[in-house]
């Protein structure tokens, strides 16, 4: 299946991101805490070069809890300020005041010895699309600045908004990178619903889903749905074997995707099972949370 997503607005979006570099002192990053290296656009290092950095990992709840606290290390380790939120619940979010004035220390100390005084920082909010940049600015605002969606492509444009006498945040529309050099980042995407669904098919994607739990999170596909695990390959397998197991779990995935379908009751006319809603029906599961708290990338990976 093809990830490669990357509408026209995109371009607009970066080339005007490049210009308001300028007019900023700090940049706030959202990621998406399951996936927190492929949900970073490498173009925006180059976009805000030099600039403070606060990652923040939202959608934490969402995530496998110790290895937020893993990524957290991982950024801090990069020179990165980072934090775990929940943008909808609001979880962690009055402990970003403090990390902003942390991280713009300097700044406000040269303003502070040339006689600048009560400027307030401006921090401009990046992100790939869905990563919940203007459902965390609406929670870290306390009220409803800028329009929401549970799908990628909400914001278009880009707004300032002052949250008060010392911060004012440019908010800024998701966007990718022209292309996704590694297959793996595109499909972590797609699970979590950052590529519009319009270019997806669901059932590839929904195996691809089970195949990675029932590696990683077996018991979690049992409890959710009463499907029954997969086997695990020995340790110590050759590439050739590794190859064949991949396989395997994905002629295993296909298997359990029907057995949801039953399970969950998804027939067409005549009983016959729909396979295409089985599989809408857990890539929805997945994405909110109900399957359980799940990571689908690792800090190892990386290093």
């Amino acid at each position: 299946m093809n990830y490669q997503w990357y509408p026209g607005h995109m371009t607009k979006a970066r080339r005007m991101m490049q210009e308001d570099s300028r007019l900023i002192d700090l940049v706030i990053e959202l990621v998406d805490a399951r996936v927190p290296m492929s949900s970073r656009n490498p173009d925006i290092d180059e976009i805000v070069r030099g600039k403070s950095r606060i990652v923040l990992l939202n959608k934490a709840d969402l995530a496998d809890k110790w290895y937020n606290s893993q990524w957290i290390d991982y950024f801090e380790k990069k020179g990165f300020y980072a934090l775990e939120i929940n943008a909808r619940s609001g979880a962690g979010i009055k402990n970003i005041m403090p990390l902003v004035q942390k991280a713009c220390q300097e700044k406000m100390e040269r303003d502070r010895k040339r006689g600048i005084v009560n400027r307030p920082v401006r921090a401009m909010v990046a992100g790939i699309p869905n990563v919940g940049k203007s459902t965390f600015i609406n929670s870290f605002a306390g009220k409803a600045c800028t329009k929401t969606g549970n799908k990628p492509g909400v914001t278009r444009g880009k707004q300032w908004i002052r949250m008060n006498k010392n911060l004012e945040l440019l908010d800024t529309p998701g966007i990718l990178w022209p292309k996704f050099e590694d297959r793996k980042t595109g499909e972590r995407l797609a699970m979590i619903g950052s590529i519009s669904d319009e270019i997806l098919e669901p059932q590839e994607l929904a195996i691809a889903v089970i195949a990675y739990l029932q590696r990683e999170y077996p018991q979690l596909l049992k409890e959710r749905y009463g499907v029954e695990e997969a086997g695990e390959y020995a340790a110590g397998e050759s590439d050739a074997e590794k190859g064949g197991a991949e396989a395997a779990d994905i002629a295993k995935a296909r298997e359990l995707l029907t057995e949801i379908c039953i399970a969950r009751r998804c027939f067409q006319k005549g009983e016959m099972p729909d396979i295409s809603r089985a599989a809408r029906l857990l890539l929805d599961d997945f994405r909110n949370g109900r399957i359980g708290r799940i990571t689908l990338e690792y800090p190892e990976e990386w290093t």
